[in-house]
């Protein structure tokens, strides 16, 4: 499918110059969403366990799991799981962040897909894949929907399988 044609370019957000990929208008559509998960499954069918990036990520990492029936786990902005974690501060491209992982999420040795919107720059991905590896996991793939191949992310993430739908 061409899901280009259904992602919406904003002009100037979140800051001037910037052409920003709005997925909301592809999950907006069933049949587009539907397929967006069916292949993105063909893609993680051999992961263990299905990890979802705050916030986007976790539109089509629930689906994903839930498709595919695998446990999901989810990665989230600092303050926000209410268990014990381990933390990482990571850049973005308009500032710095923080993701935490609670510490008892899945077994160690188990392969981790790594579910996500968007592959930019790649900090958020590498953020995520350092999480995992403190844990005893392993990367199966990092997947996202879209890819920004002129940011680069890819080059940062060359240790990793990514897969992404669509690339700009």
């Amino acid at each position: 499918m061409n899901y280009k044609q259904h992602i919406r370019d904003v002009l100037d957000f979140p800051k001037q110059g910037v052409n920003f990929k709005d997925i909301t208008t592809l999950i907006q559509k069933p049949d587009v969403f539907q397929s967006c998960i069916d292949e993105l499954a063909l893609l993680v069918q051999d992961a263990d366990v299905i990890l979802g990036l705050d916030a986007r990520g976790f539109l089509f990492a629930g689906a994903l799991a839930y498709k595919l029936n695998k446990p999901l786990i989810i990665v989230r902005k600092a303050g926000k799981l209410p268990y014990k974690t381990i933390s990482i501060d990571y850049e973005l491209e308009y500032g710095t962040n923080t993701f935490e992982l609670n510490i008892d999420a899945i077994k160690s040795g188990e392969k981790v897909a790594i579910i996500d919107d968007l592959l930019a720059t790649g900090w958020t991905a590498q953020a995520a894949c350092e999480l995992v590896k403190k844990l005893g996991w392993e990367i199966s793939s990092i997947n996202c929907v879209v890819g920004l191949s002129f940011l680069v992310g890819e080059d940062l993430l060359k240790d990793y399988t990514v897969n992404c739908l669509v690339r700009y």
